[in-house]
């Protein structure tokens, strides 16, 4: 088939690779966000996958909204078979839609319905799940409703970040969405309408979301600060200025510690939750680097009795 892609981050780029890599199916163009400031100078930079098209010689689009009159008339003019999406970042209208003839397939870091939104990630982890996956699925109007092509399955270790668990899911989908676009092309695969229980929905995590609130069992404690990080990043306050919170770790043998209440060893730093205690592991003070916690407790120089969290 004629392709034409969509998707914009990093982790967009392992499915656009593997359809390149395929040599069944020919990649005609990429469709991105347009080039967005980064770093201190705030230069505009491309997206990840947009450098990646270039890199490979393809056509890139970069419209601020998909429904410009100048985007969909290329997209009429390159004639997509399909267009196969993996984290684009912008909604896309009906009249782009119709354009291809096997219409717009997402690649959605869930196991759908479950975890429908920005989000998946970040709240299969927060959430607890043991289990979750990648989803292939038909974009409807709706929100992540389509029918649906095919899942592959991941497992979420105790230890797994949000990004830890993305990067996985990334290359695992990367496969998925290429034997989704064979199955469509040679008639094998069709769409089936998702189940109408078990829908849970994911909207994008905000800088409150990712606030660690000390009350909580440390379990959930845990889950907050894995799957926030890398981003948006889970904090608290430490007199009264904000400290990011990297790594923490369940300590479930010591349960004589107030929510909140910090307790300095000479290499450690043990925080009180609603159930038993984490140890911070890293921290980032504001305007600091990432460091071990102890070293951080050290330059501090906290007193006997401090909190985090106000």
């Amino acid at each position: 088939m004629k392709l034409v892609f969509a998707g914009t981050p990093e982790v967009a780029v392992p499915a656009l690779d593997a359809l390149i890599a395929s040599g069944r199916h020919e990649v005609a163009a990429v469709v991105t966000r347009p080039d967005a400031p980064a770093g201190r100078g705030r230069r505009l930079v491309a997206s990840p996958v947009a450098e990646r098209a270039e890199e490979a010689g393809i056509e890139v689009l970069k419209p601020v909204r998909p429904r410009e009159p100048e985007f969909l008339e290329r997209l009429r003019e390159i004639a997509p078979d399909c267009c196969p999406v993996v984290a684009y970042g912008a909604l896309l209208p009906r009249v782009a839609l119709d354009v291809p003839a096997h219409g717009w397939v997402n690649l959605h870091f869930s196991l759908l319905p479950a975890w429908r939104g920005a989000a998946p990630v970040q709240h299969a982890i927060m959430a607890g799940d043991e289990i979750t996956g990648a989803s292939t699925f038909l974009i409807e109007e709706g929100l992540d409703s389509g029918p649906l092509y095919g899942t592959v399955t991941e497992a979420i270790r105790p230890t797994d970040t949000s990004g830890d668990l993305l990067t996985r899911l990334a290359f695992a989908g990367a496969g998925l969405l290429a034997a989704t676009m064979d199955g469509i092309e040679d008639g094998t695969l069709k769409a089936v309408p998702q189940p109408a229980e078990g829908i849970t929905l994911a909207p994008k995590i905000t800088v409150e979301d990712a606030r660690v609130d000390w009350s909580t069992p440390a379990l959930r404690v845990d889950r907050v600060v894995r799957g926030c990080t890398p981003a948006p990043g889970a904090w608290t306050t430490f007199r009264g200025e904000r400290l990011k919170l990297i790594q923490v770790t369940p300590v479930p043998e010591r349960t004589d510690l107030a929510p909140g209440r910090m307790a300095v060893g000479k290499n450690s730093v043990h925080v009180g939750t609603g159930s038993y205690a984490v140890e911070l592991l890293w921290v980032q003070a504001q305007g600091k680097k990432p460091m071990r916690a102890a070293d951080w407790a050290r330059g501090v120089r906290i007193a006997e009795g401090e909190t985090l969290g106000g």
